[in-house]
């Protein structure tokens, strides 16, 4: 792979970083009373995400999750070699990102929050919570497809996937976090070792992302946009 070839991961490794500072920093700071609660969690993480897919849209398709790519790769719209580089570069922007937050933000606040590791609440049992994550990433990659992959519609930039995310963290963020992003998940996970429901935003996120491929390469894309 080339240097020019390399710009599109990298640009998934700076737009993930990008992403899980803010989004996993605000679960931190939020300890502490300064991130506006629910709330503040749930806009830092939409305006975040929205704002990441927007700067790297037009150089590796905006990407900043795997469950994303998963589902591109199984809509024919990237090849194989893509969707490893893409992952590999997500997941190494999420460590680089917890990394930064572990090294920057008040350490008591870290520890206690374990980097900003997403956690499941207690009422959720495992299937429930997979189950949960498989919806909201459902709901996320159609907002990919129909708002960036679709032909011939406005394109909103990453505003419309934002807002998914704003509205699923508003909805389940108390439950499992609304996490849709294995990335997201691993990066503060494995920097503070918290592994508590790691395997939920991989299952979850990758049903809910073939799902959603599933309906719209065969049913929702129109037959000129199925092709990658």
């Amino acid at each position: 792979m080339n240097s020019q070839q390399l710009r599109a991961p990298i640009a998934e490794f700076v737009g993930t970083a990008l992403f899980v500072f803010l989004g996993a920093g605000s679960v931190v700071t939020n300890a502490a009373g300064a991130a506006g609660g629910a709330v503040g969690l749930a806009l830092t993480h939409g305006f975040a995400l929205a704002i990441a897919i927007t700067i790297t849209l037009p150089i590796s398709g905006g990407h900043i999750n795997p469950a994303v790519s998963l589902a591109l790769w199984l809509a024919g719209k990237i090849d194989s070699a893509r969707l490893g580089w893409y992952v590999l570069a997500q997941l190494l922007g999420a460590i680089v990102a917890a990394l930064l937050i572990k090294l920057l933000f008040p350490a008591s606040l870290v520890r206690i929050m374990s980097v900003g590791t997403p956690q499941i609440s207690g009422s959720v049992s495992l299937f429930g919570a997979i189950v949960l994550e498989a919806l909201f990433t459902f709901f996320l990659v159609s907002a990919v497809f129909g708002t960036i992959v679709m032909p011939r519609t406005p394109q909103f930039g990453g505003f419309a996937v934002g807002l998914s995310v704003l509205v699923c963290v508003f909805v389940g963020g108390g439950l499992t976090g609304a996490v849709m992003n294995p990335a997201r998940a691993f990066g503060p996970a494995l920097v503070s070792m918290d592994w508590h429901g790691q395997v939920v935003y991989w299952i979850g996120p990758g049903l809910g992302a073939a799902g959603a491929a599933a309906l719209w390469r065969y049913v929702l894309l129109p037959r000129d946009a199925t092709a990658g």
